[in-house]
């Protein structure tokens, strides 16, 4: 019998099946392992599982080599994390629908939870192109991870200013963790390696589709506390990362374009619906009320340098519920009635503002 671990990166491996199906089959049958093991009579009691697709699914999981899958992948210099290792991103599992394995080349790191999507159009102004750079640039030398998506134009721009500020970058891939998509951005995957990572949901040789770009999407806003869109159209790709990031309950920042420039109508209509307008770093450092300087790991802050910062009415409820005791993210969720996604987000920014410490096994301390 596989172990739950293996059994994850199975279920990934099967094309049709998904992230949300797998969760549905897990409620009825307990646990991915019992999925492999159970008959088809008992996968169709789970929501949205009928017979054909039932058989259809348990043939292709018959023919599945995953100790292959994971030779593969080390071979290639990787690793799959599955949703119950303790690498994998705290707060991507707090969306709809979290991938059930990471195939990542790099590393990821705990503070990698202070990240800002960075992303735009393809086909962007050299304007955009600078203003990318350099927001990345002075984000990464705040301690910001910068997560992008290595396409052209905006999303390229924002991992090479990661880089020249020498700080850490993701890119999600929609393809396998061997296909650079585009191919003349190798030499910039491997830089990405060795100051961040490559991630991807999708098997080794996978090859991009028309659907498995914006799959990706949710995974670059799932990652991050937000999102900022530097040029992009109404309608596009990145537009759509910005709705996953909106449905996630993160930021959203967009820097503002000419009237008459296309790639510009998304930023300008984000920017009258609400999002926070970025003319500097600033604009979006004074939102997370990022400026306090972080205090020395290990270290304890003394009593007269304790920060005086502004909570919103989330971020007093979830004080207030931690009192004074060690309180696990799930625990927090059920006494605060709030959403997974509004308590990942407000505890996120809680550490920026440095009023409570993440623990081992989720859980959170209030530091004041």
């Amino acid at each position: 019998m596989m172990t739950e671990r293996e059994a994850l990166i199975a279920l990934n491996m099967v094309d049709g099946i998904g992230p949300v199906r797998v969760r549905e089959l897990m409620q009825v049958l307990g646990s991915a392992a019992n999925i492999l093991q159970a008959d088809v009579s008992d996968w169709v009691q789970a929501k949205g599982v009928g017979q054909v697709l039932a058989e259809k699914l348990k043939g292709r999981l018959r023919d599945l080599d995953v100790q292959d899958e994971i030779h593969k992948a080390e071979k290639l210099g990787a690793r799959i994390v599955t949703c119950v290792d303790e690498d994998y991103p705290e707060l991507l599992k707090t969306i709809h629908d979290p991938p059930l394995a990471l195939y990542v080349k790099g590393t990821l790191l705990p503070q990698d939870k202070h990240a800002m999507a960075i992303i735009g159009s393809r086909r962007c102004t050299h304007y955009g192109t600078q203003v990318a750079d350099r927001l990345s640039f002075q984000l990464a030398k705040q301690g910001y991870t910068v997560v992008s998506g290595l396409a052209r134009g905006i999303d390229a721009a924002g991992h090479q200013g990661a880089l020249k500020g020498g700080g850490r970058t993701l890119a999600v891939l929609g393809t396998g963790i061997d296909q650079v998509y585009p191919a003349e951005h190798d030499k910039l995957a491997e830089k990405i390696v060795e100051q961040g990572a490559l991630i991807s949901e999708f098997p080794v040789g996978f090859k991009p589709t028309r659907q498995s770009f914006p799959q990706r999407n949710r995974i670059v806003a799932g990652l991050c506390g937000g999102t900022l869109v530097v040029e992009a159209a109404r309608g596009s790709g990145a537009m759509m990362t910005v709705d996953f990031a909106t449905e996630f309950g993160r930021l959203i920042f967009a820097v503002p374009g000419r009237i008459d420039n296309p790639s510009a109508g998304g930023c300008n209509g984000l920017i009258k619906n609400g999002a926070k307008l970025v003319e500097d770093v600033d604009d979006i450092l004074e939102e997370f009320e990022y400026l306090i300087p972080p205090k020395p790991e290990g270290r304890e802050d003394p009593e007269h340098v304790k920060p005086q910062v502004q909570l919103n009415d989330t971020e007093k409820t979830i004080l207030d519920a931690l009192g004074r005791s060690d309180v696990g993210q799930d625990e927090l969720i059920r006494e605060t009635g709030l959403s997974a996604s509004e308590v990942a987000t407000a505890l996120l920014t809680l550490e920026m503002k440095r009023q409570i410490k993440s623990l081992p096994g989720r859980k959170v301390r209030r530091l004041w």
